[in-house]
Order: structure tokens, then sequence, then C-alpha cells
């Protein structure tokens, strides 16, 4: 069976990148542009932790075995790209930030995270149908996604139940899906692209 998963190392591969990109290297940045005071920058990093819990969310699902986890994290990482470049007065004032370290890493990164989520959404298409057949679901071509959130059960949650973090889960997405629902019916059409707060 081991062997039926030619690109199990390529799902591996996928969830070390996201640990990088998308946990540490914009955890360091937060640090880094509060220490810098570049207020832009926090804002812009603050709304990415917003979006982005949609990924650990994902985690949670998968740890349970919810077939759904397939269809937010492909939500994710479509609404990533989206965040990180949807707001027009702080893409202007990054933009006319002063050139340095922070600026240079922050958009280097912010680029290759936005190429990272587009190039995952397409590579996870295929899996797709995980999201909505059972059977499909229950076949090592589906569940070799899966390896990774229960190891990261083992090691942070080795006392807890799927089932039990599964509801965690479920609870976090109903949290999300009604925040998110709320910003495009309300706040969207007051605020526009602006992250300021009218």
């Amino acid at each position: 069976m081991e062997n039926e998963i030619w690109f199990r190392p390529l799902v591996w591969m996928d969830y070390r990148l996201a640990v990088l990109f998308l946990v540490i290297i914009p955890l360091i940045m937060l640090m880094w542009a509060f220490v810098q005071k570049a207020e832009a920058i926090q804002r812009l990093l603050t709304i990415y932790w917003r979006v982005s819990s949609l990924l650990a969310i994902t985690v949670y699902l998968m740890i349970a075995g919810f077939p759904l986890s397939f269809l937010s994290g492909l939500t994710a990482r479509i609404l990533i790209p989206i965040g990180l470049w949807f707001w027009v007065d702080l893409n202007d004032e990054i933009e006319y930030y002063p050139r340095g370290v922070l600026k240079f890493v922050f958009s280097a990164w912010r680029w290759a995270v936005s190429l990272y989520c587009i190039l995952g959404a397409i590579a996870t298409l295929p899996f797709f149908n995980c999201a909505f057949s059972t059977d499909a679901f229950k076949t090592p071509y589906c569940q070799v996604w899966l390896e990774a959130p229960l190891l990261f059960k083992d090691y942070f949650h080795y006392n807890s139940k799927p089932g039990f973090l599964g509801f965690l889960g479920i609870v976090g997405l109903i949290i999300y899906v009604l925040s998110l629902g709320y910003f495009m019916l309300f706040r969207l059409g007051k605020q526009g692209r602006s992250a300021i707060q009218q």
C-alpha cells in the first residue's frame, strides 16, 4: 500500500512548505513589524492570520476524518492570496513604506505565498472528489492527506480523541463562515477595499 501512493513525498513536502511559509515566516514578520512599528504590514499580517486560520481548522477536520476538510483546505488556498492583495489602502501604504529589509522580506513573502497557494489550489483540484464521495475519501489516494494532521495530533493532542478535535474544527468552521458572511454582506459594502473600518 505504501508503494501505491507515488505522490506521498509531495504531500509531505506541501505540509512542510505550509508550516514554513504560512506559519513560521509570517509569525516572525509580525513580531518584526511590531518592533519596527510598521503599522500597514502589521495590519495586513493580522488580516492574513484571520484568513489563514481556515488552514488550522482544516487540520482539525482532517484529524477527525471529515471529508469536508478537502473543501475547506482548497478554500483557504484561494482566500489567502485574496486577503493579502485585496486592500487598496494597505497596498498603497506598503508601496510607499521606506525601503529596507523588512519591506523586501515582506514583499517577497507575499508574492511567494500567493504563488504557493495558487499552485497548491491547482494541485489539490484532482482530490476535490475526496470532499464529496465517501468511497473516494476512504481510498489511500485521499487518506494520504490525513497523515500529517494525524502526526500533528500525536505530537500536540496525544491525549485527545479525534472526534473531540473534529468538534473543535466544526465549531471553528462555523465561526469562520459566519464571520466571513458578516464581512461579505455588511462590512464590504461600507468599507469597500479599505482595511480601515469606516
